[in-house]
């Protein structure tokens, strides 16, 4: 962390960091419950999967959510109803927790400094986020990678972020759970904590601050 930075904005990743939800884990749990409810023999979900998967990147915004759950529905074989649930309970994995203090710390930020999300995330994210924690009014700008059509860690995203924001690189700090995306914020010339504990983030942040 540089000594001379003068930071003009903070910037939070979403999963992992703003929720409490383990973004490697959650998918194959929900998937394998549905598996077995379904009573599906082993390989029999896979297959199904490599023949009704759309072609794209969910990430960029290439697959919508009305493609993710037919993609589902027909590899498990659900009805409507059971897609429906299969929806809600993908919704709620992928929100996880709210990290209420870490929440609360971003709110104190504002007006003294301006706020945004950076997220790596998946058509339907900004209204179920938006449902559940109001991020939209908590933060100045959300950059969401399936609206804007680029992610994590391409530098592109960061360079958008601050457009956004309207500041210069070494005006932003940004907080991350993974480190390929801390490391390449910081090539880019933000200062970068990578998030593993919520007292220690908060405590770094308001170090590198000066509050």
């Amino acid at each position: 962390m540089g000594a001379t930075v003068t930071p003009r904005a903070v910037v939070f990743d979403i999963g992992g960091v703003l929720e409490q939800v383990d973004d490697d884990a959650w998918p194959e749990l929900w998937v394998r419950r549905w598996e077995s409810r379904m009573g599906l023999a082993a390989g029999v979900f896979e297959a199904g999967l490599a023949r009704h998967s759309p072609s794209g990147s969910m990430l960029l915004g290439e697959v919508s959510e009305a493609q993710t759950r037919a993609m589902y529905a027909a590899a498990l074989g659900l009805s409507e109803e059971q897609a429906n649930a299969m929806m809600a309970e993908m919704w709620d994995a992928y929100c996880g927790e709210l990290d209420v203090a870490l929440r609360d710390f971003a709110a104190s930020l504002r007006p003294s400094y301006k706020t945004a999300i950076l997220s790596n995330s998946a058509d339907g994210a900004r209204r179920e986020e938006q449902r559940r924690y109001g991020f939209e009014d908590l933060v100045d700008e959300i950059v969401y990678s399936h609206e804007v059509g680029l992610a994590k860690p391409d530098a592109r995203i960061y360079r958008l972020t601050e457009q956004r924001l309207g500041v210069q690189p070494e005006e932003v700090v940004f907080v991350d759970d993974v480190l390929t995306n801390v490391e390449a914020a910081r090539e880019l010339g933000w200062t970068a904590v990578h998030h593993v504990d919520t007292a220690e983030t908060i405590a770094e942040v308001t170090r590198i601050l000066g509050r």
